[in-house]
């Protein structure tokens, strides 16, 4: 495993990722379209697994007792929720694959181990529904997020789409501002330092880490650094960034019930993948 960045590299630039796209209001107004959309062609359940009024999720459902995929949506712990991000249930809902998608409360009104709460008790709640552990995938803080529910076997699998698993180059930005973290915290907080699931851990060890080729040289890091880390530890992984795409556009194959993106998705949770 490598190091944290080196103190040379420019982090906010690195990391902050609406000013290294700057067309990416496009991009994002593309997903709130279609979630509108996606919303209006197949409505989901509102689940609420937890007192708080953003404490819910939407549970999208081709069939009853279909295997269960947990989307964590991104935003720095900080912005969005699962409104913006209905539109990546129907390719997955294509393939007889059910979709959840929680909220959960955001900095600087909550600290990040009060979010990382909220989503586990989303995962959870999924899981004693389903009768096992979902596949979960995530993109930026939710790809963190995602490695952080395989750690702790409440997750089959995970597919983390430009995550930051080391949250240390983080405190050194603007970003910063909202999560208030100090750099015990921000090593606390981050998976690259969690235990590594392994063949005796029941709830899966599978890892693949997804990021966009046009990305910064710390994303591509990152995402690089996880995977070879936790395969040197046991975990099958898989790397692959995807040219031409940002941050904002590695999104775009969830779109496409084709992508394979998506059909690594729908192979993940498939019933093959341990349960309970």
């Amino acid at each position: 495993m490598t190091g944290k960045a080196s103190d040379e590299i420019d982090l906010e630039a690195e990391y902050n990722n609406r000013a290294r796209v700057p067309d990416h209001p496009a991009t994002m107004a593309r997903w709130r379209e279609s979630a509108e959309a996606a919303r209006a062609a197949h409505p989901p359940t509102p689940i609420a697994y937890g007192p708080g009024e953003r404490e819910v999720m939407d549970l999208f459902e081709p069939v009853p007792d279909a295997p269960v995929a947990v989307f964590l949506h991104g935003g720095y712990w900080q912005a969005l929720d699962r409104s913006w991000f209905s539109w990546v249930a129907p390719a997955l809902l294509h393939h007889g694959v059910s979709v959840a998608v929680p909220s959960y409360d955001l900095a600087p009104t909550v600290r990040l181990g009060t979010i990382l709460k909220q989503v586990r008790a989303a995962v959870d709640l999924i899981r004693a529904r389903s009768g096992r552990r979902p596949v979960v995938f995530g993109h930026s803080a939710g790809g963190h997020m995602s490695a952080c529910m395989l750690s702790e076997a409440r997750a089959s699998a995970a597919l983390a789409i430009s995550g930051v698993f080391d949250l240390r180059p983080l405190v050194h930005t603007s970003l910063n501002d909202a999560l208030k973290l100090d750099a015990n915290e921000a090593a606390a907080l981050s998976p690259i330092f969690w235990p590594v699931p392994n063949g005796s851990t029941p709830g899966g060890t599978v890892l693949d880490c997804v990021v966009g080729g046009d990305e910064s040289p710390e994303f591509l890091r990152q995402s690089r650094m996880m995977a070879d880390h936790w395969a040197n530890n046991g975990v099958e992984t898989r790397y692959e960034a995807l040219a031409g795409l940002n941050h904002f556009t590695v999104l775009d194959p969830l779109f496409d019930p084709g992508s394979a993106l998506v059909r690594r998705i729908v192979e993940l949770a498939s019933p093959r993948h341990p349960r309970a």
